[in-house]
């Protein structure tokens, strides 16, 4: 039998998701304005999937099935790092979705990288400083235009994910000025948050910009950036804008193929996290103290062996500490 989840919404004819008793109970307890989240949902050894889906089926029908179950109020979409999304891939994505349902997205690293890191991926543009790096003209027509005509009913904040760079490439009062240069010229109506990659950029200025034009920090749990408390501790970080968005990808010194290794098939908790999970209730206690509208928890398989299973605790935990 389909399962309906409590935010609305069907999940696909083709693919259908497990919810159990004890998880409606813990949804009907989570505050509205606490959207938990993965990063991305095309993992077929998710628990959470009914039978046995194929990679194909969950890229195609998936996210509409994610979307019914009711711990799962936003998802990560990751694939437009790679290049912006085609009005034909957002409408489709948004087809079937509940009304209250929101994404988040991550820009397109076209943007979002200052200097090129040496990858194959890059080329001869490896080590060489990006000229588009924070173009809002291009921004605004090739990322968010198709977002504005084909998704907006669900687009949530677009994290901009800043490329780690070479240390001493960029001073923090730099970027800080390239950023408020770059939000000045974006439309209202649409949430905008930036993830340092880069810890020594990490500070005063950087809050002070983020606060003066309403854009969020995206607390991250990631292997080169400190712990999500001590980016907590920075003055004013919680009330920079309305909302917060927490993206748990790697834990600290830990490299992402060796990870995605040592957990596929993301079944299980394989290496808990707990004062991971301890400094995102103390994020949320901090969102809810400082009246933020919408708290956005995106959860990586790598942060700790099984996305949905880590969202399922900590939903637990915020259900019994905030509900």
């Amino acid at each position: 039998m389909k399962q309906l989840g409590l935010f609305g919404g069907a999940p696909s004819a083709g693919v259908d998701v497990v919810v159990t008793d004890e998880e409606r109970a813990i949804a009907s307890r989570l505050p509205r304005w606490i959207r938990f989240g993965t990063s991305s949902w095309t993992f077929p050894g998710w628990p959470i999937w009914k039978g046995a889906p194929s990679s194909d089926a969950l890229a195609k029908d998936g996210l509409r099935a994610y979307a019914s179950h009711p711990l799962l109020g936003t998802v990560g979409i990751d694939r437009s790092y790679y290049g912006p999304l085609r009005d034909v891939d957002l409408a489709g994505y948004a087809e079937g979705l509940p009304p209250t349902f929101r994404a988040v997205s991550k820009v397109w690293d076209e943007l979002t990288t200052a200097v090129f890191p040496t990858h194959p991926r890059y080329g001869a543009r490896a080590g060489q400083a990006n000229p588009t790096f924070l173009d809002a003209d291009r921004f605004r027509s090739e990322v968010l235009g198709p977002y504005e005509r084909s998704f907006a009913a669900h687009t949530g904040p677009f994290v901009f994910e800043l490329t780690p760079m070479p240390k001493g490439a960029m001073d923090a009062r730099t970027l800080g000025d390239r950023v408020a240069r770059f939000v000045e010229r974006l439309p209202a109506g649409f949430r905008y948050a930036f993830e340092l990659r880069n810890d020594e950029l990490l500070g005063p200025r950087w809050i002070d910009v983020l606060r003066a034009h309403g854009a969020a920090h995206v607390f991250t749990f990631w292997t080169a950036m400190p712990p999500i408390r001590t980016q907590l501790a920075l003055p004013g970080v919680v009330k920079a804008a309305p909302f917060v968005v927490a993206r748990l990808m790697l834990p600290r010194y830990a490299r992402y193929e060796e990870k995605k290794a040592a957990f596929a098939p993301f079944d299980r908790v394989v290496e808990e996290q707990p004062e991971m999970r301890d400094d995102v209730m103390a994020l949320l206690r901090a969102a809810a103290a400082a009246a933020c509208d919408e708290a956005f928890v995106v959860v990586n398989n790598k942060a700790e062996g099984s996305a949905p299973l880590t969202i399922r605790a900590l939903a637990d935990r915020a259900s019994r500490e905030l509900g």
